[in-house]
């Protein structure tokens, strides 16, 4: 592996953050901006809402086809390029006079997504110690939960004060900005040595099916409450909107602090760590539905779960690491799919349960059940040993 000044090596994970910023911030944005955007183009608050699923649904498919088409591409070319798409999506949604050229752009952006975060993971471990990887990982995905803490609220603020396209005008901007500064700090790396078929056989391999098969699960398990934590404190705890707001940004610096901890601690333990973040997460949100019902109980009990949920990306993207051996990048990108796949059915399986009267403060159980479920499968893919992750390509 091709090692770099400690300031170069820790500049670019940083630049890397900023950029997953960007591209996190731009997922969710819209979700705020529903009922001015489905005003403007002259459809259905329901229908606007489709430019979510569009999204995601590019991620999930857009993803592994891109990194597969990709994957002989060197990789600083490839990470600028997909800034440069993403910023072109988001320029069609800023400029988007109807609504079907508003997903084409919804679309276009979500492409690169998948592909840039998997990108962004891989240059990651190829410029920082190995001992030093799920730091690093950690760094990087931290990204995604300043983008939740802070890009989302204040593109969301942005765009109510000066037109819902104007934040997807400004993410634009920041994505070609940041273009300019990785072209400047991002060290020129060859593509990986291995070709399509190697890629595809690490994905299949039994291990990686399992840290996926536990990613899914375990995203499930967490989506089930937080897609429904702001009614459930408003409704159950009897938290006024601003309360519940303060307490979705102590959620936010719970995730930021989770997600560096646990890089730190996969570093040490990989396997410990692994089965730690679960059994915590099965035991904070078997407990949430008895803290919910009281204000002193249930400003802890978000904030441990925030600190899990969080932990949760550096310890199974490192897991993968592992175990896709020398033909890694595919197998992370599926992974990232993985996340979004369990978000989504998370989020749809709490929908259900919302429905039924009284369901809305026992989801914790049923996410309780969902995280003992991702530790139970964890076991066929944790590492016996505290080995570090030697096999991070070179």
């Amino acid at each position: 592996m091709k090692s770099f000044p400690v300031k170069k090596s820790w500049l670019v994970p940083v630049v890397l953050m900023v950029s997953v910023f960007v591209v996190g911030t731009s997922e969710y944005l819209i979700a705020g901006l529903l009922p001015q955007v489905a005003a403007d183009l002259h459809v259905s608050v329901a229908t606007a809402g489709q430019a979510v699923t569009a999204y995601a649904l590019g991620v999930v498919v857009g993803g592994p086809v891109v990194t597969v088409a990709t994957v002989r591409v060197p990789r600083k070319g490839l990470a600028l390029a997909l800034l440069v798409v993403f910023a072109a999506g988001n320029v069609l949604c800023a400029v988007a006079g109807s609504y079907e050229v508003l997903i084409v752009g919804r679309v276009v952006a979500s492409l690169s997504h998948a592909a840039f975060l998997t990108l962004a993971l891989m240059v990651t471990t190829r410029v920082v110690e190995a001992r030093r990887v799920g730091t690093a990982i950690a760094a990087v995905g931290a990204g995604f939960s300043v983008a939740t803490l802070l890009g989302v609220p204040l593109g969301v603020l942005l765009g109510e004060d000066a037109g819902w396209r104007t934040p997807f005008a400004v993410l634009a901007g920041l994505a070609l900005a940041v273009t300019g500064v990785l072209a400047a700090v991002l060290p020129r790396q060859e593509a990986p040595v291995t070709s399509v078929r190697d890629e595809v056989a690490a994905v299949l391999g039994r291990r990686v099916l399992v840290v996926i098969a536990t990613t899914a699960v375990g995203l499930a398990a967490t989506s089930t409450v937080f897609t429904y934590l702001a009614p459930a404190l408003t409704e159950i705890t009897g938290f006024g909107a601003t309360a519940v707001s303060t307490l979705l940004l102590v959620y936010g610096v719970g995730s930021l602090a989770g997600g560096l901890v646990a890089g730190r601690l996969a570093d040490r333990s990989l396997g410990a760590t692994v089965r730690g973040t679960f059994a915590g997460l099965a035991v904070v949100l078997a407990i949430f539905p008895f803290a919910l019902p009281w204000g002193w109980s249930a400003v802890p009990a978000v904030l441990v779960l925030g600190v899990l949920t969080s932990a949760t990306t550096p310890v199974l993207q490192s897991l993968v690491l592992r175990h896709a051996g020398r033909a890694p990048t595919l197998a992370v990108s599926v992974n990232v799919c993985a996340f979004n796949i369990g978000i989504a059915a998370g989020s749809a399986l709490g929908g259900g349960l919302v429905a039924v009267d009284g369901g809305l403060r026992w989801l914790g159980l049923v996410g309780a059940a969902l995280s003992l479920g991702a530790l139970v499968i964890s076991y066929a893919a944790v590492p016996r040993s505290r080995d570090s992750l030697t096999s991070v390509p070179a």
